[in-house]
């Protein structure tokens, strides 16, 4: 079961795109370049309505089928940010800004959307609305949220939103949903903890805080070998630890480590932050010290209905034949989880073979999986909203 002929017909222009993009990364909101070739490869399509700055920088592109009076409005999402990482892939395309690059894939992401509303422009085969949605800041920025307040959802009259990742591990051309919690939920905290400084020498006539955060640290751990259902994930990580001194002889005043929680259950979720705040004063306390907790909530799991996945699985495998719809659940977030907090939908992992994995310098999206990706947005359209 291919790809539509129409995607290999458009995959060395869908291709050209790509690596446009990737040549010239950009992060977070600043994605103005990228931005702008977006909406004015939609507007040459011929796409209906072309609207820029949604989310700061996001870009909304709508698309009417032969009947738009009937039928659902489905929204379909690419993320457009790239990552502040130094290339080493050595593609004759690569970053031609040092220090940026498309580690995560959101070239081959913008570019299979564009490629499905340019078919879905000149075919207008479905009966409903289109509206393709180019999305600023995943990594770490909260672009979806920033759309979703700007009135994404509501403004278009969204019913149903999908989006897609491309996944190295699973061979291109393969896809892999599963209903429920995709995606974890991705939380930040910062703790500091603060003693009395003085002479290494002379720990007696201080309050180490070298050792408190250690216990900090340890204890920490319990959450989730102790805690928590073992049947339930979760994940809470100390990744930064900073000292107000840099002398070997000093005991620090101050110490200040930051950390993530990853949980796909938000009653756990809740549970986490409150007991990082018990474990981390506490510990303190019982150590002469004192800590403070600085809890931010991130990212929210992001859960596939179940209706809605099966029907992204029936269209993957239309694309396919090759579909996994009972993948594992990965403890990475996504910001796509605030649109489905809006509307029913669907998140699907895209095959991206055998290579580095995302978010490293040697990660590089593969142009082959194009016609899959294009397909599976541009069918997404075709099937839940058929033409009569």
């Amino acid at each position: 079961m291919p790809p539509k002929n129409r995607f290999a017909e458009l995959l060395p222009e869908i291709t050209a795109w790509r690596r446009d993009f990737h040549e010239h990364p950009e992060l977070l909101f600043e994605v103005h370049r990228t931005a702008a070739k977006v909406a004015d490869l939609c507007r040459s399509f011929g796409c209906d309505e072309v609207t820029e700055g949604i989310g700061r920088t996001g870009v909304v592109a709508v698309i009417k089928g032969k009947t738009d009076t009937k039928g659902r409005t489905i929204g379909l999402r690419a993320d457009m940010d790239a990552l502040p990482i130094k290339e080493q892939t050595g593609v004759p395309y690569a970053s031609k800004t040092p220090g940026k690059m498309h580690a995560c894939g959101h070239d081959g992401h913008t570019a299979m959307l564009l490629g499905a509303a340019k078919y879905l422009a000149e075919t207008r085969n479905f009966d409903g609305t289109v509206v393709c949605i180019f999305q600023p800041a995943e990594e770490g920025g909260g672009g979806g949220r920033e759309m979703v307040e700007d009135g994404l959802i509501s403004r278009w009259k969204i019913d149903e939103v999908y989006g897609m990742h491309n996944m190295p591990g699973i061979p291109v051309g393969q896809f892999a949903i599963r209903p429920g919690a995709m995606m974890a939920a991705a939380d930040q905290f910062e703790i500091v903890v603060t003693g009395k400084g003085g002479h290494a020498a002379k720990p007696h006539d201080c309050v180490d805080t070298t050792v408190v955060s250690a216990h900090i640290v340890l204890a920490l751990q319990t959450i989730a070998s102790r805690n928590v259902d073992p049947l339930k994930q979760v994940v809470v990580s100390v990744c930064t630890v900073e000292t107000d001194s840099t002398a070997h002889n000093v005991i620090p005043q101050v110490i200040k480590m930051k950390g993530t929680v990853r949980t796909m259950d938000a009653a756990v979720q809740d549970y986490v932050e409150e007991r990082i705040g018990q474990i981390v004063e506490g510990t303190a306390l019982a150590l002469g010290a004192r800590a403070d907790v600085h809890y931010h909530r991130g990212y929210p799991v992001t859960v596939n209905a179940p209706e809605n996945t099966d029907f992204a699985a029936e269209v993957a495998m239309a694309v396919s034949g090759k579909v996994d719809t009972d993948t594992a659940p990965l403890m990475g977030a996504e910001d796509f989880s605030f649109m489905l907090n809006e509307r029913p939908g669907a998140y699907i992992f895209l095959g991206n073979g055998d290579t580095a994995m995302v978010h490293h310098p040697a990660y590089n999206f593969d142009d082959a999986a194009i016609p899959f990706g294009s397909s599976w947005y541009a069918g997404m359209a075709e099937a839940r909203m058929p033409a009569a």
